[in-house]
């Protein structure tokens, strides 16, 4: 079940459940839930991968992973987790998964990088002209994205 603590009524509700639980004795995980990231923020996300993409010649693909991912956020995306075996393996998390906080830091971490190492700029949220620039670019290119 989820409670939003902020709500009074639910802060009552939670008490009672949680009180249930623990007269039950049961097994319980409780778990913080953080705000995941917002429509805004995945669709601009995507607006500059693809513009990226579209500088370099790389698939989207490629750049979500291959830079946005494991350049520029290792730290963000990059886990472990022991497979049916017990054998350590390591994989890279869905970007669904980061809240807000953890998705302003990663694009702001693949802006720096495109400017300062491939020398390409990538507009800020509020650059709107030169968004709807690269949105009209990008749908020209779209074949080759």
């Amino acid at each position: 079940m989820i409670f939003n603590l902020n709500n009074p009524y639910e802060v009552d509700k939670y008490k009672e459940y949680v009180n249930k639980l623990f007269k039950e004795r049961a097994v319980v995980e409780v778990k913080k839930r953080l705000p995941n990231r917002s429509l805004s923020q995945n669709a601009y996300l995507h607006l500059i991968l693809s513009w990226f993409a579209c500088e370099t010649g790389y698939s989207l693909d490629e750049v979500k992973l291959d830079y946005f991912k494991k350049i520029c956020n290792r730290d963000l995306f990059e886990r472990k987790k022991a497979n049916k075996k017990g054998y350590e393996i390591t994989y890279m998390r869905s970007s669904s998964e980061l809240t807000t906080g953890e998705m302003t830091t990663a694009i702001e971490r693949f802006r720096n990088y495109s400017s300062a190492q491939a020398g390409i700029y990538l507009p800020a949220p509020n650059e709107n002209q030169f968004l709807i620039h690269i949105q009209q670019e990008i749908q020209r290119n779209q074949e080759f994205i």
